[in-house]
């Protein structure tokens, strides 16, 4: 992403609605694999380094290919972070039990299979990948090319991908489905650009609740049906 993009997320997302969400939801699929205070985690693709912060994990550590956002990272999670790409991670193999990756194979640039490929190859067996993406290659819009996104994916792609990469167990479902009619209202209009900012409280509080709401649907074990984004876990063969 541009340093612009960078900048504005680093001072917003602690307070947007939508990045409240994704935090929440990645935390609570991650919390069963984490097995013992000293099992690694990684952030793979951190950018600013809020859901490092907010992992909690005392033994997180993160990567971004852009050196400005790892500086920011470092500042904000206190945590290591590498500089270095997706498809070539510094790290030994076996090295994690847990890796995350939140909207990072789907920008420019990303070998999808070769991401993958060294994810499986640094995660312990029995380990968990868990990736959020964007979702619909249909609902492409201003925004994902202001954030550097190439592509977007349905759920039996992403599962698909993750099966030819090594990995079982697989689950995926869709997110930010009762949100989802306001969000395909607002990506198919004409215009538009980058959607990281702050919208009026009253909506930020609202969107927070309903988005809330729809996190404990996917801590019950609920696939969504559709939704703008896919949260997908799969475990190291």
């Amino acid at each position: 992403m541009e340093r612009g993009e960078y900048e504005r997320l680093a001072a917003v997302e602690d307070r947007m609605w939508w990045t409240r969400a994704l935090r929440r939801n990645l935390r609570a699929a991650a919390a069963p694999f984490a097995g013992t205070p000293d099992g690694r985690l990684l952030d793979a693709g951190c950018g600013t380094g809020g859901l490092l912060a907010t992992l909690a994990h005392p033994a997180s550590f993160g990567l971004d290919r852009d050196g400005f956002a790892c500086r920011l990272a470092r500042t904000k999670a206190r945590r290591p972070v590498a500089q270095g790409s997706v498809g070539d991670l510094p790290f030994d193999d076996a090295a994690f039990e847990i890796i995350v990756s939140a909207d990072v194979l789907c920008h420019r640039g990303v070998g999808v299979e070769r991401a993958l490929g060294e994810m499986h190859r640094c995660l312990k067996p029995g380990g968990a990948l868990i990736v959020n993406l964007p979702a619909y290659p249909w609902l492409y819009s201003a925004h994902d090319r202001a954030v550097d996104n190439a592509r977007r994916f349905y759920r039996r792609e992403v599962i698909g991908l993750l099966a030819a990469a090594g990995f079982g167990s697989i689950r995926a479902t869709y997110w930010n489905t009762l949100l989802f009619p306001l969000m395909v209202a607002r990506r198919l209009l004409p215009g538009g650009g980058s959607e990281v900012g702050l919208l009026p409280a009253s909506l930020e509080w609202l969107f927070d609740a309903v988005a809330t709401f729809e996190s404990a649907l996917l801590r019950s074990g609920l696939r969504l049906p559709f939704g703008g984004s896919i949260l997908a876990v799969g475990t190291r063969r």
